[in-house]
């Protein structure tokens, strides 16, 4: 018997992320930062489910990534915007790294996906002990 997909998170970056870097655009040296805040904001989309995290970008939406918790060794948060949205990176048992940036409500998705890890991914994670 299948087990459903339940999906606990879908959409993409924190609005914030787009606000702070139109900002920015001010000033002449930051208008890549809101170049990258407006892609990320047009096309980034996030998928957390009981299952998996699918992340889908790059330009136009065209790049999909899909991990499964099995894979997953640990997960490092950033916050951003004053604690509003943060940055996560996941690292997979084969080394390699994926970069989620401006999640929101970074802390409860970082719960969640702690939730679904190995004992021995929270321990490297920090999150055992909490």
């Amino acid at each position: 018997m299948a087990i459903k997909e339940e999906v606990y998170y879908e959409g993409g970056p924190h609005v914030g992320d787009l606000i702070i870097g139109l900002l920015l655009a001010t000033t002449v040296i930051c208008i890549p930062l809101t170049i990258g805040s407006i892609v990320r904001a047009l096309w980034l989309r996030y998928r957390i489910t009981n299952r998996r995290i699918t992340v889908t970008g790059g330009w136009r939406g065209r790049d999909r990534t899909d991990l499964i918790y099995s894979e997953i060794v640990k997960v490092v948060t950033v916050p951003r915007g004053l604690g509003a949205w943060g940055d996560m990176v996941v690292t997979l048992r084969d080394g390699s790294r994926l970069e989620l940036r401006s999640v929101p409500k970074f802390r409860e998705v970082y719960d969640y996906i702690n939730d679904k890890l190995s004992d021995r991914a929270k321990k490297a994670s920090g999150a055992l002990g909490k």
